[in-house]
């Protein structure tokens, strides 16, 4: 049974206990043993609708937390709804103090509060808001930049903004954990047991398991940004839909590129800064080093699933010929977006080593071996009294991400820096 099925069988029960105890029959106002048994009975099934109902409770926020798992309750299909009707426009102007009607804003946020279990520092922003992608801009006024935004007749939906990197990390199919909340251990079998092969009545050699394991803590990225107080009190869909993708487009840039290498001060150790993922050496432009990148993880029983890399490394596998100097047997990269039948991304995140020649990598492994956690996909933190804004009538708004990546395999992962 739903839960909403099990809590309509509790109301029943318990209605019927009311009526038993309402209406004794037995002597001195007491039930009569018909009624006692029936009570019993009742009471019994209401203790079993209640643990049921504690384990369904359960099982849905279990759902709820999945990553991509629908629920179908009703109640979550409300909550869905409200999720996706949140504006963030609404949410900034009202906690900017201006005159908005932001109650469904502050409805949700207070929900997700609720859920996660904790209280946010500022806005808690419900992450359908940003299914775009992230980056922060210079300040949007009605009168400047933000002006061909708000005039009477803008074509709002035909917006030009401006040339963004890739987001493509989590497409490869790195596994997001949300909702974290002390550091994370993740324990990770290093070694198992030896086996041998014995004669009859002969002992078997004793062998132990190796266990390690993978650690995550969070660590902070932050944008800031000014909007004029006009921007905030417009109406239009088309500027609630570039306050978000605006928001958005840098936190998901900036958590790419750590994925991919990271290592800063404060930053996550990606892809290319984790220990044991291997870098295979004198790498070049040839259909022979493509095949030992790909054996290096196949030689560790691993199996990759994608290729990443800089748009620079795929012009030079364009045109680079598989066997040199017989262009009849085409490029070692014969189709715009795979190489030997794996599908390649690529991205400006990427790094580029500058030199002579400048180089940039091509990574080569299992993207599912790949962990982004998450203990606060955005807050964002309204400040309409900071100095340069108050005097304007403007706010400053801040957002902020809290999450780590980690490799669970650095075997999974092999790459090579060829000449661009």
């Amino acid at each position: 049974m739903k839960l909403k099925e099990l809590q309509e069988r509790r109301a029943t029960v318990v209605s019927e206990m009311r009526q038993i105890a309402d209406a004794p029959k037995g002597d001195d106002g007491d039930l009569s043993n018909e009624q006692a048994h029936k009570f019993d009975e009742l009471r019994q099934e209401n203790e079993s609708l209640e643990a049921r109902i504690a384990r369904q409770r359960s099982l849905e926020d279990a759902e709820r937390n999945m990553q991509g798992t629908p629920v179908t309750g009703s109640e979550d299909r409300q909550w869905g709804q409200a999720r996706r009707d949140y504006s963030l426009t609404r949410a900034l102007a009202g906690a900017a103090g201006l005159n908005v009607d932001d109650g469904r804003e502050r409805e949700v946020q207070q929900e997700l509060a609720r859920r996660s279990g904790r209280n946010f520092q500022g806005i808690a922003v419900p992450a359908e808001v940003f299914e775009e992608r992230i980056e922060s801009r210079d300040v949007l006024t009605s009168t400047g930049q933000g002006s061909d935004l708000i005039a009477t007749d803008h074509l709002g939906g035909q917006f030009i903004d401006r040339l963004r990197e890739a987001v493509v990390v989590r497409g490869l199919g790195a596994r997001v954990l949300r909702g974290l909340t002390g550091n994370v251990d993740i324990p990770k079998l290093a070694a198992s047991a030896s086996t041998g092969w014995v004669a009859e009545n002969s002992a078997l050699t004793e062998s132990q398991h190796d266990f390690t394991k993978v650690s995550m803590n969070p660590k902070h990225a932050g944008a800031m940004t000014e909007l004029s107080r006009n921007m905030l009190q417009q109406s239009s869909p088309d500027i609630e839909q570039l306050v978000r993708a605006d928001f958005a487009q840098i936190l998901a840039a900036a958590l790419d590129r750590v994925a991919i290498k990271g290592g800063g001060a404060n930053e996550p150790d990606g892809i290319l800064e984790t220990t044991g993922v291997t870098e295979v050496a004198d790498f070049a432009a040839t259909w022979e080093k493509v095949q030992e990148l790909i054996g290096t993880i196949e030689d560790e029983d691993a199996m990759g699933t994608a290729f990443l890399t800089h748009p620079k490394v795929r012009r030079v596998l364009r045109s680079t010929n598989k066997v040199s100097g017989e262009p009849e047997h085409g490029f070692v990269m014969d189709t715009r977006d795979s190489l030997d039948g794996w599908p390649v991304a690529r991205t400006t995140l990427v790094p580029v080593t500058e030199g002579t020649p400048d180089t940039a990598p091509l990574i080569f492994g299992n993207f599912s071996d790949l962990l982004i956690g998450f203990w606060s996909e955005l807050d964002v933190l309204v400040n309409p009294f900071e100095s340069t804004a108050y005097s304007k009538g403007n706010v400053k708004v801040r957002a902020m991400m809290t999450a780590d990546v980690a490799v669970r395999h650095p075997e999974s992962f092999a790459y090579g820096e060829l000449d661009v």
